[in-house]
């Protein structure tokens, strides 16, 4: 059995109450108390109680992780189980416990949230995905508990940090590359609004086509839901007009993965008759042929980085920028064929 606060000051040669204080980096304690206390405990090898530091004032050693995204959005998806691993690796290196939110919608989750910060359960909350509509963050902020969300924020907060990719300026590259191949005909499917990854990877094709003075029409630009369901429905609908695009710009994996179907299923080949660019999730490109041309997204890194700035901001370290951008890179894959200038 290990060593108690009791041992600790039968060691010391102080009260109980000054351990206490020692523990709990207060200052109403003598330098020579605080010495020997320190020096009992390195010597007794005590670790304290996560129950019983929770039951001062400190609270629990915790961070929580939410996702603020319906289940069948995340159920299955690799990158949410990618991310969270590398969130749990620091917290175990930090001696923190991480737990896991989910809950039936943004109220819920958000009642969720003030119940565990108000029992002292959590010191931090890692936010997976950035929502358009940012009130979460506004009735959060009061509560001075640190956030950190792996997304892009519009609003100016006192608590809330960002750690994203630049989707904009990813998206914007992938469209162009395909105009520099020669594709004047360009579709798109898109996951839903909600987010603020969603707007920007769609702004980011949009401002690529006006630039270069093409036509962006409605009929090729198909919100494809959340589900395989909906990403197929929107390929096969996509890919039965009448006056077919050349190439597709997919936001996400999922609709990646639709084009891939429906184009083997209307006797296309990729990127003969179709050339499609899109974003890279490392499980899903392996099953893919020919590799897809993709921007790589650091889901470790993400993950890591947000990790580690939670923990300064609990930690009270320097005061770090709101918002951090990780670089991408291009997988130059093999989905993209050169048109001659007609």
């Amino acid at each position: 059995m290990g060593a108690t606060i009791y041992d600790i000051a039968r060691h010391a040669g102080v009260s109980k109450s000054t351990v206490s204080r020692v523990l709990n980096n207060q200052t109403n304690i003598s330098a020579d108390s605080k010495k020997r206390v320190l020096i009992a405990i390195e010597e007794l090898q005590y670790k304290p109680s996560k129950l019983a530091r929770a039951l001062t004032n400190s609270g629990f050693d915790a961070i929580m992780v939410i996702s603020n995204r319906p289940t069948k959005t995340t159920a299955g998806n690799p990158f949410f189980s990618e991310i969270i691993h590398s969130i749990s690796a620091i917290a175990e290196d930090q001696n923190f416990d991480l737990i896991l939110q989910t809950s039936r919608n943004t109220d819920d989750e958000l009642d969720k949230c003030i119940a565990k910060i108000k029992e002292k359960m959590i010191k931090g909350i890692i936010m997976l995905s950035s929502p358009a509509d940012e009130s979460f963050f506004e009735k959060l902020d009061p509560f001075n508990i640190p956030i950190v969300v792996t997304g892009k924020i519009d609003g100016n907060y006192t608590n809330v940090y960002s750690v994203d990719t630049d989707n904009f300026k990813d998206s914007y590259e992938l469209t162009n590359l395909l105009i520099k191949n020669g594709h004047k005909n360009i579709a798109c499917l898109h996951a839903p609004l909600n987010y603020h990854v969603s707007i920007d990877r769609l702004a980011g094709y949009r401002s690529c086509l006006f630039d270069h003075n093409l036509d962006i029409r409605r009929d090729w630009i198909l919100d494809s839901g959340y589900t395989a369901e909906d990403a197929y429905n929107a390929a096969h609908q996509l890919l039965s007009h009448p006056d077919r695009p050349t190439a597709i710009f997919a936001t996400d994996d999922l609709k990646v993965l639709s084009i891939y179907k429906v184009a083997s299923e209307h006797g296309l080949q990729i990127p003969e008759d179709l050339s499609i660019v899109g974003y890279n999730d490392r499980v899903v490109s392996t099953f893919l042929s020919p590799p897809l041309t993709a921007i790589d997204i650091p889901t470790k890194r993400l993950g890591k980085a947000a990790t580690e700035l939670l923990f300064d901001l609990i930690q009270q370290n320097d005061t770090p920028s709101k918002n951090m951008i990780i670089e991408t890179k291009l997988i130059n894959g093999a989905s993209i064929s050169h048109l001659k200038t007609r």
